[in-house]
Order: C-alpha cells, then sequence, then structure tokens
C-alpha cells in the first residue's frame, strides 16, 4: 500500500513537471533563421550592447589603417567626369599596366591628347555596360555611326578577368577581326556578368569610385541600338599619378581602402577574380 501511494506521488509530480516545461515551451517564440547573429544576439541583451559595438568599431578603424606597402603604392588612375541627367559625375579608375603595358600605354597617351574630352557614351545596356570613345560620337549629326568607326588597332592582352567594374577595350568581330585586336580608342566598363568574354577582350582598368553613376548611366532611356537617347558626354578624362592607397566611397558615404592585386593574399585574389 505505502509502494503504490508513494508511486502516485511521484506520478503526479512528474505530470505537474511535464505541464510546466510544456507552457514554458509554448511561451517562447520560434527561432529566426538569423538566431545566433551578432544583431539577434546583442538585441535582447541591451545592457552589454554598447561593448560589442565599441570593439566593432576600433576592429573597422584597424582595418581601415593602411600598411606601410599601400603608403608607398604608386597608382597609375584615370580621372573621368561625364555628364548626364544635368549633372557631372566623376568615375575613377586604375590604369593596371602590369597586366596590360601595351593597352594602358596606349590609352594614357590618348588621354594627354585630349581625344576622349567631348566624346558620347553611344552604348547602353541595364546593369550590364556602357560604352564610349569613338571619335565619330563627337558630331551629334552621325549619331547613326557612333560606335562603328575604328581608326586603328593595338594587340589583346587577355590576362585580366571581366569582373564589375572592370575596364575594357572593344574590338571588332572573330570573323573580321581573327586576331582579337582591340580597337584604339573605344573601351567600356563591366557593370553585370560579363564572364563568358574572359579571355577574348583586353581587361585594362578597375573602377574603384562612380561605380554607382555608371550603374545609373546603364539605366538611361536609349534607342533600338541601345544607344542614350539623352546625350551622355565626357566633360574631362584626365590620367595622374597617385601615391598611398586607392580609397573607394559607396553610395553611403562609406570609404574602404582598394588593395592592388599584387597586394592580396590567395583567398582574396579568388575573390577579386570571382566577383
Amino acid at each position: 500500500m505505502k509502494f503504490s501511494r508513494s508511486c502516485l506521488t511521484l506520478a503526479a509530480l512528474f505530470a505537474a513537471v511535464s505541464l510546466q516545461v510544456q507552457a514554458q515551451t509554448q511561451s517562447v517564440p520560434a527561432p529566426k533563421t538569423d538566431t545566433g547573429s551578432p544583431r539577434s544576439t546583442v538585441s535582447g541583451a541591451s545592457d552589454v550592447g554598447s561593448k560589442p559595438v565599441s570593439a566593432t568599431k576600433k576592429d573597422a578603424a584597424a582595418a581601415a589603417k593602411p600598411t606601410k606597402e599601400q603608403l608607398n603604392e604608386v597608382h597609375t588612375v584615370a580621372v573621368m567626369v561625364i555628364e548626364f541627367g544635368g549633372e557631372e559625375h566623376q568615375v575613377m579608375f586604375e590604369l593596371l599596366g602590369n597586366a596590360a603595358p601595351k593597352t594602358v600605354q596606349n590609352f594614357v597617351s590618348n588621354a594627354e591628347k585630349g581625344i576622349y574630352t567631348g566624346m558620347a557614351f553611344h552604348r547602353s545596356v541595364d546593369d550590364y555596360l556602357v560604352q564610349t570613345g569613338d571619335p565619330v560620337s563627337k558630331d551629334d549629326a552621325s549619331r547613326d555611326n557612333w560606335g562603328l568607326s575604328q581608326e586603328y588597332t593595338i594587340p589583346g592582352e587577355f590576362k585580366l578577368p571581366h569582373v564589375t567594374g572592370a575596364v575594357a577595350m572593344a574590338r571588332r568581330g572573330d570573323k573580321m577581326n581573327p586576331k582579337r585586336q582591340s580597337d584604339g580608342t573605344q573601351f567600356y566598363f563591366v557593370l553585370g556578368n560579363m564572364s563568358a568574354l574572359n579571355g577574348q577582350y583586353t581587361v585594362f582598368g578597375q573602377v574603384y569610385s562612380g561605380l554607382d553613376a555608371l550603374k545609373k548611366l546603364s539605366r538611361v532611356a536609349t534607342d533600338s541600338n541601345d544607344c542614350p537617347l539623352e546625350r551622355v558626354e565626357i566633360k574631362s578624362l584626365k590620367v595622374i599619378e597617385q601615391k598611398g592607397p586607392l580609397v573607394s566611397v559607396n553610395s553611403k558615404g562609406k570609404k574602404s581602402i582598394i588593395k592592388s592585386e599584387a597586394g592580396m593574399n590567395g583567398f582574396e585574389k579568388f575573390l577579386y577574380r570571382v566577383w
């Protein structure tokens, strides 16, 4: 009899504990998909939230500080000002002479002669590319022939990939141009996935400031030949030598130091070539 009473008592206790556990479980909301991320971890603990934020700022500041190697780097940079939508926009891109020496030499020579000033962007494809560099585009009366002229060609140099922000030389198709010679003046900016062109067109530069403006340009209204209806003109294009790290500024005003590919580790080079 005592044994059966004790069993009943234990059973009652077990049932009570089970009910309490079930009640607590039902009162807890289902976990979000980002549970465990810094944001979800800190959001429920306001008394300790200030320490992680402070540490994050210190880490970001340390990461933004240039190294001695970066301070001594010398970059060849093209500074281009274009006008569209009633505004002027500045685009800056590094010229990568180590990978495409003949192409960069030709581009610098053209810039020093001032041939790009007054040219128009004659091709614009949404979030894919924008193209310029045809001398004929200085004349609005010759609009139907923009992009068709070719004054001279230069040898192709196919070492660099078509990543977002890459700058590459245009050329005529393989049937007319089996050696894949680059056009001497026309160039384009890569804004989308153009990896299929790797090894076929010469990439010679990389945008580090003004990419947002180029993407905006790619979305302007165009005619059936992808030529912008509004004249988009190069107001100036100069080449300068800059010592020290290149600094990009995004649309939100956030600055970041741009590493040259030579200064990247293996993983960073992989990301650079993929993205």
